[in-house]
């Protein structure tokens, strides 16, 4: 059974649109991140910079950052998920989305408001954090009655969401899923991060020598995945656990490993038949020496690869379905030379790591992009590898 992404809607900090979005990408535009202090610690923030459409009263349980930013790529597909609904019914559209903060912002505010005022804000609904909530709120404003839930195993929440959303339809429960990620700004993940001592000085520096940690930042991107035909495939998923360390990844990343290797084996497709590879590459010593390592035993040292990480920040749970989204507007390009998403760190490449062919501003292909292959690691060694090919 061959499963299509047929549709695609996605905002973050380098843009609100497809066609936005790759281009700034393409440019190694780094303007999306900027300073603020908003969540009480001053750091760069990739915020999503769009007006966000408003959520009807008739929804105000759900009405918060996080759900807006998913009704904001919502828009963007809206077309081919009516399109869907008339062909298969409401009861055969699934809805499977991966966060890890939800509307927890919500809920920090409410609380800054109970400290001033005695009681919780009249709007404030627990409904509003919940970890559910996005595939509750898509799945009541769309009227679908399939399965809707959501994953939540941290960085890798969203990619863990394409293999349910693969296996809902292989299970012949659905014709076609919503599926995707959204992750919003929060103190909660802000000040959590700088407890750890992974937020980054300033701008984050991916396998760069002077790197020191992450920038958060938010993103929503949705598809629409189905066996009705589409311009991209999903060839391939590898997921594995580890259970190494709490916060800190495997150093010797036999289970990072043993995930690419599933997912190219999933695809029916070797090492080197993968024409770009986006790298998990948070910026932090730990994750990046890990990635260089397990990369570099894989493929090898000729893979094109980068993090796009370099221009939105780190996405938590949306940042699997948001850097799956990259891929897929590199797979429906019209661009015959293959234009790559360079590794923009403002730095030079750290000589400490294991050899990656990491893409240069202005870098390219030398032909059409026909497959690559995208990382996300979570905390505990929780993580996903999966593969897109141009349909």
């Amino acid at each position: 059974m061959t499963l299509h992404l047929n549709d695609l809607g996605l905002l973050c900090a380098v843009g609100n649109s497809k066609a936005e979005v790759l281009k700034r990408l393409l440019a190694g535009d780094r303007s999306g991140l900027s300073a603020s202090d908003e969540f009480g610690t001053r750091c760069m923030v990739g915020a999503v910079s769009s007006d966000l459409p408003e959520i009807a009263e008739r929804y105000r349980v759900y009405n918060c950052r996080n759900n807006r930013l998913l009704l904001a790529a919502l828009s963007q597909i809206e077309q081919t998920v009516g399109d869907m609904i008339a062909r298969f019914g409401v009861d055969r559209i699934g809805i499977v989305l991966g966060t890890s903060t939800s509307g927890v912002r919500n809920t920090e505010l409410a609380l800054d408001y109970l400290a001033d005022h005695g009681a919780l804000p009249k709007e404030y609904h627990y409904k509003q954090q919940q970890m559910g909530a996005g595939a509750d709120f898509l799945a009541d404003f769309l009227g679908v009655q399939g399965p809707a839930y959501t994953i939540s195993t941290a960085c890798s929440s969203s990619g863990k969401a394409f293999a349910s959303a693969r296996r809902l339809i292989r299970q012949g429960l659905c014709d076609a899923v919503i599926v995707g990620g959204a992750d919003s700004l929060c103190g909660l993940t802000v000040n959590g991060f700088a407890a750890l001592e992974s937020i980054g000085g300033g701008l984050c520096k991916p396998f760069g020598l002077h790197r020191d940690g992450i920038n958060i930042g938010e993103a929503a991107s949705l598809f629409v995945l189905s066996t009705e035909p589409g311009p991209v495939i999903l060839q391939g998923i590898g997921a594995s656990s580890d259970a190494y360390h709490f916060a800190a990844p495997d150093p010797e990343a036999t289970d990072v490993i043993r995930a690419m290797q599933i997912a190219l084996d999933d695809a029916g497709k070797t090492p080197d038949q993968i024409d770009y590879l986006n790298l998990h590459g948070t910026a932090t010593l730990l994750n990046d020496a890990m990635e260089g390592k397990a990369v570099n035993t894989l493929f090898g040292s000729t893979v094109a690869a980068s993090s796009s990480k370099g221009m939105t920040g780190h996405t938590l749970g949306a940042a699997a379905a948001l850097e799956l989204a990259f891929c897929w507007l590199l797979l429906t390009s019209d661009d015959q030379q293959g234009a790559l998403i360079p590794n923009i760190n403002d730095d030079e490449t750290d000589p400490a790591l294991p050899a990656l062919n990491l893409v240069k501003k202005g870098g390219a292909l030398g032909r059409g992009i026909n497959t690559c292959q995208s990382n996300s690691f979570a905390f505990g060694g929780n993580n996903v590898s999966i593969v897109l090919g141009r349909a």
